[in-house]
């Protein structure tokens, strides 16, 4: 196995312990997210800490992250440690379900990269698996536990599949969440888009913000859209 570090422009870091390895969906996703200066940021599953460390890029005061997995836990805590942000980062090896009954602290800011496979009914396997399947962290988990976590104003976002996304937006609405702004993602032009990045807030909202995004061309080099937008990240396209 090639474990060398995957390097960004600013930080470099360990993956290849974790149930999730760096993906295009959490880059993106990280990125597209509303952030202020004085963000005190909460990520929930956060495998090794890529969206941690770009949240941390971008200027937030402090993230918290939880992640269930003991090995993803200490590979984000060490990709923590050598970054330039390790004084406001901070990782916790627990299920956010108790996390969030214990922690004595709301988020101005909650993100996740959360299991999407809702309509899957395969038994869990692995870790990897496991990382992605709705049975260990339902969407009824991740709302309440995100909804105990916020104060009035805080924005809580998710990135999911199209469908699961329709259906988590449903769940969201009966929680008391209101979709503030989406990014449906598609992967290649011409294709329907197959990711969605999700803002809620927990006001109501007038109108909802909606846009496309196109990762990849038809002869599947990255479109100018996608290279501008991850600039300040990726060394290379």
């Amino acid at each position: 196995m090639d474990c060398r570090p995957f390097f960004f422009f600013l930080f470099g870091m360990f993956h290849h312990r974790s149930t999730m390895r760096i993906g295009t969906d959490a880059v993106l996703f990280a990125q597209w997210v509303d952030v202020k200066s004085f963000d005190n940021a909460l990520d929930i599953g956060t495998g090794s800490g890529v969206i941690p460390l770009i949240l941390s890029q971008k200027g937030v005061a402090s993230v918290d992250a939880v992640e269930l997995d003991a090995d993803s836990c200490e590979e984000a805590r060490r990709n923590f440690e050598i970054s330039m942000w390790k004084e406001k980062l901070k990782i916790y090896n627990e299920d956010v379900r108790v996390f969030s009954d214990n922690v004595n602290k709301k988020y101005d800011l909650i993100v996740s990269n959360p299991p999407f496979y809702a309509s899957d009914v395969k038994p869990i396997r692995d870790k990897k698996v496991m990382a992605r399947h709705v049975s260990t962290l339902s969407f009824k988990d991740l709302l309440c536990s995100a909804k105990k976590m916020m104060k009035e104003d805080s924005r809580f976002a998710v990135v999911l599949p199209f469908y699961e996304s329709r259906l988590f937006i449903k769940e969201a609405e009966y929680f008391g969440f209101h979709l503030q702004k989406e990014m449906q993602i598609i992967p290649i032009e011409g294709k329907d888009a197959n990711r969605v990045n999700m803002q809620f807030v927990l006001n109501e909202v007038d109108d909802v913000e909606t846009e496309l995004f196109t990762i990849r061309n038809k002869d599947y080099s990255y479109t100018e859209d996608y290279k501008i937008f991850l600039k300040d990240y990726y060394l290379d396209f």
